[in-house]
């Protein structure tokens, strides 16, 4: 046996011991700080993994927010607004590209990422530690760590924030196995990289599929690769902004997925930005604020706890207001890991202002979702490649 590692425990704190190994050579990870957990590999190694290849394939920076083996947020290295400044709660701080890329990763589902593990394609820098050690994070995996970046790191959790550095140059055997109930079973490793290469069957009427569109769909794919399947995966302009995840029926996928993305545009309306928070509320605090806000209807408990949030009461946005602020925002892109046996989940993408959609194809019921899209002027590329993660 090649080098072991003991984790801190297994998926549950009564689950010891815990350890993880090679069956040769040595582990391509190294523990630079803290002591991860049987869940904290699993998101690292296949955070990385999602990472990596966005890197690879678009030559940019790259993050992902993982939690639970998926991602809540991932995104390439694309300079922010003054809107997505305030809504992602950086300000004015110094972003270098890969801190742009965490920002948005973490940016993209702010209620699922507390508590995050952390992946990143290339070295940390200063700026982008800076970034997490803000965050409620469990841990982070990079190829590597600027001495500036790891000091600040190591402050994080009373000083055991888990640091993983990764071989970047490490490549895992062709087989891989994996053992349930004593049964150890063997499969080729998913190998399958999405590229532009994959956009060229386009099977609707509208066949305008500009470059920023396949950098989308491509971070989309990607990180479905990565997500607990079923999933449905919205993008925009380089990032994740809603992942409908572990789903049993395709149409909650996209309407988990579709739900995220709504509050990702609604946290940027003018009024949620302005909301009178009270002074030295925390960032978690803050998000679960806005999270409410955007509820149609809390009750009265819940909403005399809201309010105890705020300086002065909010003036809630109204059903009109929200659909009025969301119709704004179009060319999302959308990518399924798995065929749509039906046109439902098209008809919900559209009302989030999808226009560009990804998907393997092979439905019995193609034609019928062809037809859906080009009802609304999508543009719909069949990849022939599922991604299913189990």
């Amino acid at each position: 046996m090649g080098e072991e590692l003991e984790l801190r425990y297994g998926m549950n704190p009564h689950q010891k011991p815990a350890r993880v190994w090679v069956h040769q050579g040595k582990l391509p990870i190294q523990v630079l700080n803290g002591q991860p957990g049987f869940i904290n590999l699993l998101d690292a190694l296949n955070s990385w993994q999602l990472v990596r290849e966005l890197r690879q394939t678009l030559n940019m920076p790259a993050a992902a927010s993982f939690k639970h083996v998926s991602p809540a947020g991932t995104a390439v290295s694309v300079p922010l607004n003054d809107t997505l400044r305030q809504a992602y709660l950086v300000g004015t701080m110094e972003l270098s590209p890969l801190a742009e890329a965490y920002a948005r990763a973490r940016g993209a589902d702010r209620i699922s990422s507390f508590g995050d593990w952390v992946a990143l394609s290339d070295p940390v820098d200063a700026p982008t530690a800076q970034l997490i050690k803000r965050e409620v994070s469990d841990g982070v995996i990079a190829p590597g760590y600027e001495p500036e970046a790891l000091q600040i790191l190591r402050q994080k959790k009373g000083g055991g924030y888990r640091i993983v550095q990764i071989d970047p140059d490490y490549e895992p055997p062709e087989l891989e196995q994996r053992e349930v109930f004593g049964v150890t079973m063997a499969q080729q490793r998913n190998t399958a990289v999405s590229t532009p290469a994959d956009f060229q069957n386009i099977v609707t009427r509208n066949q305008a599929l500009p470059e920023s569109a396949i950098r989308d769909l491509i971070v989309a794919l990607i990180t479905l690769k990565y997500t607990q399947s079923n999933s449905v995966c919205y993008a925009y302009n380089g990032q994740v902004i809603g992942v409908g995840a572990g789903q049993q029926s395709r149409i909650h996928c996209t309407r988990l997925a579709g739900g995220k993305a709504d509050t990702w545009f609604l946290r940027q309306h003018p009024r949620v930005l302005a909301l009178p928070f009270r002074p030295r509320l925390s960032r978690p605090e803050r998000d679960n604020a806005i999270d409410q806000f955007l509820l149609d209807q809390l009750t009265p408990a819940e909403e005399a706890a809201w309010l105890e949030k705020f300086t002065a009461v909010p003036q809630r946005l109204t059903p009109a207001e929200k659909q009025a602020w969301i119709s704004q925002f179009t060319g999302i892109a959308l990518g399924s890991d798995a065929f749509f046996p039906f046109r439902d989940s098209i008809d919900r993408a559209r009302q989030s202002g999808v226009r560009y959609v990804a998907q393997p194809g092979g439905s019995l019921r193609d034609e019928a979702v062809i037809q859906a899209c080009d009802e609304y002027g999508m543009v719909m590329v069949m990849t022939h490649t599922r991604l299913f993660h189990h």
